[in-house]
């Protein structure tokens, strides 16, 4: 009988403690399934060819961006453009962070007011244009926006995949565009 109820007070404090520890922790904040908000470009059509102004072949500026459907609770928006398809691994070409979370358009060779550019894998701050090495076919060139819950105190030298981890669970929405270059 002893043994029995043993058993019994046993599993009921290891519930108890298992709602403890998991229960009560604060819930990462969820991308918002309705993928409202939008990337687009009057420059390029999503999967369509990046015109060479943008890129190591034209201007080297970045091209406009147009962002909607942004949610009414985000705090700031945060900007990584880069390409998956580098020989190398993936390289990034621009990271901007605490954009104001009302911004509907990125200008042409502009930066939002009062956000933060990031390093890219040219070691340097800014829009680092696309120049995929020649003859290496075409490379996809993606212009990520998320919509987070907090403004970033970061040093302007982190690298996109930390600040990605550093926005990871802070994520309310997303959305993204790709341009196409390659070079012959």
């Amino acid at each position: 009988m002893v043994l029995k109820n043993w058993k019994k007070s046993a599993t009921i404090i290891i519930l108890i403690m298992m709602m403890a520890l998991f229960g009560c922790q604060k819930a990462a904040n969820p991308v918002n399934t309705k993928n409202t908000m939008q990337i687009t470009s009057s420059a390029f059509q999503n999967s369509a060819t990046l015109p060479a102004k943008y890129t190591c072949d034209g201007d080297n500026i970045n091209p406009p961006l147009e962002i909607s459907g942004t949610p009414e609770n985000a705090k700031s928006l945060v900007l990584i453009v880069d390409d998956p398809d580098a020989p190398a691994g993936t390289w990034t070409h621009w990271t901007v962070w605490n954009i104001d979370p009302k911004t509907a358009e990125i200008s042409e060779n502009s930066v939002p007011t009062n956000s933060v550019e990031g390093t890219t894998s040219y070691n340097e701050k800014g829009y680092g244009s696309p120049c995929p090495p020649k003859n290496t076919g075409n490379h996809r060139y993606v212009f990520k926006i998320y919509a987070i819950d907090k403004m970033l105190n970061l040093q302007t030298s982190i690298k996109a995949e930390e600040l990605y981890k550093t926005i990871e669970n802070s994520i309310l929405d997303k959305a993204e565009m790709v341009g196409v270059y390659s070079r012959q």
